[in-house]
């Protein structure tokens, strides 16, 4: 007998959905632990993480962006409407040399808003899409499963949910270049000393695998949403 409802209380493609809330707890888990190895190694040249957001703004020839503390837990964001460089709790006035690595990061970001770097542009279209997608892509998805005369709202949902995806893919190349902005500017600057720089490379590697596992975690969201589009039309 066919199932209504496949797919709205359970269904074999929770796995999917299973798998790609594992890898992100992962991802979580080995940027909080590499932070965490690194936290307490003191930079020798002494700068605090926010000096060195400001130095490197600065040599970049970038003075309409203000550097802010933050509360959180590595809520480290650069705001290009604002233009402000926003360091979390453990970064701002820290002199570790994950904090640093963080906030040359950050100022990666600033840098590529400055140059117009290609795929941040593109990144920043696409928000507003993407944001609706998410939005209103779950919605139409499980009307079309309720009600199968509205199957159309299911395949409305998963152009919707497409957006996401799409945004996630672009945010990968925008997060991998401006951590190899930040270790460049740190490196030839020398705000940390060689051996200090593996440390910082670990952190932004381990942050940049959060991008890449968010990636995989909606990808199998789609998968899983076209699985369940298919298999309404097999019945």
């Amino acid at each position: 007998m066919d199932m209504p409802y496949f797919g709205f209380y359970f269904d074999p493609t929770y796995i999917l959905v299973l798998i790609g809330v594992a890898v992100c707890f992962i991802a979580s888990a080995q940027v909080k632990t590499t932070y965490k190895k690194y936290e307490h190694v003191i930079s020798r040249s002494g700068y605090t993480a926010d000096q060195v957001a400001y130095m490197i703004l600065r040599n970049a020839g970038i003075t309409d962006v203000s550097i802010h503390h933050i509360p959180g837990d590595l809520t480290d964001n650069y705001n290009p409407r604002e233009h402000t460089l926003n360091l979390s709790d453990k970064v701002y006035g820290s002199r570790s040399i994950a904090a640093i690595g963080v906030a040359a990061h950050e100022c990666g970001h600033a840098i590529q808003h400055a140059r117009h770097y290609v795929p941040l542009t593109v990144r920043s279209a696409i928000i507003p899409a993407a944001n609706i997608g998410s939005s209103f892509a779950w919605p139409l998805v499980l009307i079309g499963l309720i009600i199968p005369r509205l199957n159309f709202c299911m395949t409305i949902g998963i152009l919707l949910f497409s957006l996401v995806v799409i945004l996630q893919l672009v945010t990968l190349p925008v997060e991998f270049n401006a951590s190899r902005r930040a270790i460049q500017i740190i490196r030839d600057s020398g705000y940390l000393a060689p051996d200090e720089l593996k440390g910082a490379k670990s952190v932004l590697k381990a942050a940049a695998m959060t991008y890449v596992a968010a990636m995989v975690s909606v990808s199998l969201q789609l998968l899983r949403l076209v699985i369940l589009r298919n298999s309404r039309d097999d019945n």
